[in-house]
């Protein structure tokens, strides 16, 4: 790859990118954006990009216009004859539906990457994955990232006594595990049953927290419902105090109110999804020199890994 770029921004992720490229020391491309009567959009370069890497930010977080901006200027510059197409995607919508869990539904993570590279991106850079397997959906290279690198330096400036990290539900266990490692603290783990998407029959915990500053980390926050439940249960069993970290702010429904409501002392995310309401527990830590530096890391060649704190 050429060590001068061409960074682009869809409309759902104008905040981060601006910040990326100005991170990375220089400024946006041009993008217009044009539609049709009936809503058609059609994205358009307003410069050459003949023979030069192209990075195209945008998160895929609802409504689906999202993906289909995304996937409808990697085509573009593709026919313009761009010599590399990164999609950068640091949400990866449908990353959810990453496999059969029930019969006759689809796999939504694997048709999302037969789109990119139908479109013609070269190679997928995001962050957090909600499963780390959806890398092998892809037949060309994918960029993982991880918010551990932002959240854990911040954890460690709350000097919090009696730490214990807790995992949400079982599937982040591994997670858990990584950061009460890190952090040189206990673990915990909080199990729940669903009978059906977003709404929890029932919650308990395991592991000690009594008296303990308890932080629950996860790769998203949905609804919300689990969080304020959660954070609720462990003040109940004696908890000092209750902080959530989660990569991605989906926050939909009444997530806003039920985390303002709730026992958490702060939610900290980060902004691969741009809040819709500003709530004081919600602290946001930008992500975009991450991407940066591994824009820049990929250009020169340079391990990406290394940057990683776990």
């Amino acid at each position: 790859m050429s060590s001068v770029p061409k960074i682009y921004s869809g409309s759902a992720s104008i905040q981060l990118a601006s910040k990326i490229a100005e991170a990375y020391g220089t400024e946006l491309g041009q993008v217009k954006l044009s539609f049709f009567s009936d809503g058609e959009m059609q994205p358009s370069f307003e410069d050459s990009v003949r023979g030069n890497d192209v990075f195209i930010i945008q998160s895929t977080f609802p409504p689906a216009e999202n993906l289909m901006e995304l996937l409808l200027m990697i085509d573009a510059a593709k026919r313009a004859s761009a010599r590399q197409i990164v999609a950068v995607i640091p949400y990866y919508g449908y990353a959810r539906q990453d496999r059969k869990d029930k019969p006759r539904v689809s796999i939504g993570a694997k048709l999302v990457a037969n789109l990119l590279s139908a479109a013609g991106a070269t190679r997928i850079m995001t962050m957090d994955l909600h499963a780390d397997q959806i890398q092998g959906f892809f037949d060309y290279p994918v960029d993982h990232l991880f918010a551990s690198s932002i959240f854990a330096p911040y954890i460690q400036k709350l000097n919090l006594e009696d730490l214990t990290v807790v995992a949400p539900d079982i599937g982040g266990s591994k997670r858990a595990n990584a950061y009460s490692k890190y952090l040189n603290c206990e673990m915990a783990l909080c199990y729940k049953q669903r009978k059906v998407a977003n709404q929890i029959e029932s919650m308990t915990v395991i592991g000690d927290v009594s008296g303990k500053n308890i932080i629950m980390v996860d790769d998203m926050i949905d609804t919300g419902g689990t969080l304020a439940k959660a954070a609720d249960m462990m003040m109940e069993r004696g908890a000092k105090s209750v902080r959530a970290f989660c990569t991605h702010a989906v926050l939909s429904g009444g997530a806003y109110q039920k985390i303002q409501n709730s026992s958490l002392t702060e939610l900290v995310v980060t902004d691969t999804i741009p809040l819709k309401e500003n709530v004081s527990k919600i602290k946001v830590l930008s992500c975009a020199e991450l991407f940066s530096n591994t824009i820049n890391r990929l250009l020169h060649d340079e391990s990406i890994s290394s940057q990683f704190i776990f």
